[in-house]
């Protein structure tokens, strides 16, 4: 059974991130997800209803919140998510199944019928969502992810660099896909994730008293920056 897990974001500088990667990256092992020692481009294409209420119930600060999303990876079409993230506060549930590229394809086109055949719980919720309130594509969102895993507490430190808007399209493999980034280039996204501690070694790396910590959606930051960016 999944539980929650904590989720700490600060803000760090180009100059923080490079002290720190070096630092983590002697105690912690990269992820087997990266490519190269910069990391891998993370792509998720973000669901909301025609209220966009997902998008202002984090601008109200609404502290039990979920969000449903589509995501691959260096953008191949081998692996395909449909996750549901729920939030309580600090606390996060990331639950993920699989699709294939037809299915995604069916529901770019509105036909999301064979959900409702499949047996995890996942695939129903989201129809429901689909269904009753009308949630459609809102935008995708593009980064670089560093991440190194810890098997203590299931430790997981990432480092997202060039958060970017995909502003022409909501297809994750448009080949035209153009984007803008959404941060100034010294700045970067540090997420550390846990399951019921921090190690205090880890801590003592990271020194996070010394950042600046913030609730970072990088969803909302896209959002807004695409609402801007086509002036409406």
């Amino acid at each position: 059974m999944k539980k929650f897990r904590h989720e700490l974001k600060y803000y760090i500088t180009e100059k923080d991130y490079l002290i720190l990667r070096n630092k983590i990256g002697v105690i912690l092992k990269q992820d087997n997800h990266s490519i190269d020692q910069q990391g891998y481009l993370i792509r998720s294409l973000y669901f909301d209803n025609i209220h966009d209420h997902d998008l202002f119930q984090k601008n109200y600060g609404i502290l039990r919140r979920k969000k449903f999303r589509i995501r691959i990876y260096n953008r191949s079409d081998e692996v395909i998510k449909l996750e549901k993230k729920s939030r309580q506060g600090e606390y996060i549930l990331k639950t993920s199944v699989s699709i294939s590229k037809e299915e995604y394809l069916k529901l770019l086109d509105w036909d999301y019928e064979f959900l409702r055949n499949k047996e995890q719980p996942l695939y129903k919720e989201f129809y429901h969502y689909l269904n009753s309130e009308y949630m459609r594509p809102r935008v995708i969102v593009d980064y670089i992810r560093e991440a190194y895993i810890g098997h203590i507490s299931n430790v997981r430190i990432t480092f997202d660099k060039e958060l970017s808007v995909v502003t022409n399209s909501t297809d994750l493999f448009n080949p035209n896909n153009s984007s803008t980034e959404v941060l100034p280039p010294s700045q970067m996204i540090l997420e550390v994730k846990y399951d019921e501690f921090l190690p205090e070694y880890i801590r003592a790396v990271l020194q996070l008293g010394a950042h600046n910590r913030s609730a970072i959606s990088k969803y909302v930051l896209c959002r807004m920056k695409s609402i801007q960016y086509h002036g409406n």
